[in-house]
């Protein structure tokens, strides 16, 4: 059976001796194959450390992390191509869309499978299905800069979902948005982790989405307690 996000008694210490700190103090934390989850948490609690460390952007100290079908770290990393890992198991979604200016929003989207070696014309098929499946499909040839707030944001989920990875880690996507697109981005999130089973995982302060999450976890001086969200509708 696919793991969605597995991690255990996962640690992070900054610097040594008296001045170290431990960012992260013994995180455990799972996430299903088409689950989203929030993870919430006061400024300084360590939720970044462990989305870095979850990408791959830097490594823990000790501890296990699981994505997908893949172990990927065991008191060290176990997948010897990080960048090959970040490619194409993990889509990242941030509070900025962070598209690349000069490509329409097809090869915005197709850039990823075509570096992970998909032929160009189905890596823009493949764009372009996800772009109508986000209701931006009609924005296909256009320029960023000729997009909306929430159809950039629209253009960068698509992205993280090109390449299918199991797991998605979101770090405020709904930050720059109003309410009504807030719930969007919510709701094509939902839709997406069930339609490709992929886990994904929201970095939040946004009291806007927090009800909408049937799971969340808080980390409070480096540790994560899990907590029954209301799973309000969207």
């Amino acid at each position: 059976m696919t793991t969605g996000i597995r991690i255990e008694d996962v640690r992070k210490r900054y610097g040594h001796g008296d001045t170290a700190v431990d960012a992260l103090k013994g995180v455990d934390m799972e996430v299903a194959p088409g689950e989203v989850v929030g993870l919430i948490g006061p400024s300084g609690s360590g939720k970044t450390t462990l989305l870095k460390c979850l990408g791959a952007v830097i490594e823990p100290t000790s501890g296990r992390m699981t994505l997908g079908d893949d172990l990927i770290y065991d008191h060290g990393w176990k997948i010897p191509d990080l960048r090959a890992l970040r490619r194409d198991k993990i889509g990242f979604i941030f509070q900025a869309p962070y598209l690349i200016p000069f490509l329409d929003v097809t090869d915005n989207v197709a850039l990823l499978p075509m570096l992970s070696g998909l032929p160009n014309s189905q890596a823009r098929s493949r764009a372009r299905e996800l772009l109508e499946a986000l209701d931006v499909g009609h924005r296909a040839q256009a320029m960023p800069s000729q997009l909306s707030g929430g159809e950039q944001q629209r253009v960068a989920i698509a992205r993280a979902l090109v390449n299918r990875p199991p797991v998605i880690l979101a770090d405020e996507p709904t930050a720059p948005l109003d309410s009504e697109r807030a719930l969007a981005v919510i709701r094509i999130l939902n839709r997406m982790a069930a339609q490709f089973e992929t886990a994904i995982i929201v970095v939040t302060h946004d009291e806007k989405i927090i009800p909408t999450f049937r799971r969340l976890y808080q980390i409070r001086d480096g540790r994560t307690h899990e907590q029954a969200g209301d799973g309000r509708e969207v």
